[in-house]
Parts: structure tokens; C-alpha cells; sequence
């Protein structure tokens, strides 16, 4: 799984990393964001939606920071 830290990026740019890196994922493979920033928790699960991708769910980092999962299905 390839993990983005984006911990100390304020709102939007994990969802910008989140995009950019999401070409060099393979189909069916695992993508993370570490984010702090709170807003990230609402935006990466609607830009799954928004974006056909699968939001796998929220987990935690080894330092306790957020880290959201995404599948690429397309």
C-alpha cells in the first residue's frame, strides 16, 4: 500500500496529493492518506464518490494521525 503524509497539509491539498498520486496506483490497490487536517475525514470519502474510487475507511497511523484508505477500482 502506498501511504501519502499529508499530515501537516492544510485543506485541500491532501485531496490534491490524493489525486495526483492516484494514476500510479495498479487497479485494486491500496492508497493512504495521512491527514490531520479535520476536514480531510469528509473530503476523501466524497472524493471517492465523486470520483468512482473506493473509500476502504479510516484507520490509525503508527503516531495516532488519521490515515484514510482508498481503493482504486478505475
Amino acid at each position: 500500500m502506498i501511504e501519502l503524509d499529508c499530515r501537516d497539509l492544510p485543506c485541500p491539498r491532501p485531496i490534491i496529493e490524493l489525486a495526483k498520486a492516484l494514476p500510479g496506483v495498479a487497479v485494486g490497490d491500496l492508497l493512504a492518506v495521512v491527514a490531520r487536517d479535520p476536514a480531510a475525514r469528509h473530503d476523501v470519502p466524497a472524493w471517492c464518490r465523486m470520483r468512482g474510487q473506493e473509500y476502504v475507511g479510516e484507520e490509525r497511523a503508527d503516531d495516532g494521525a488519521p490515515r484514510y484508505v482508498v481503493r482504486r477500482l478505475t
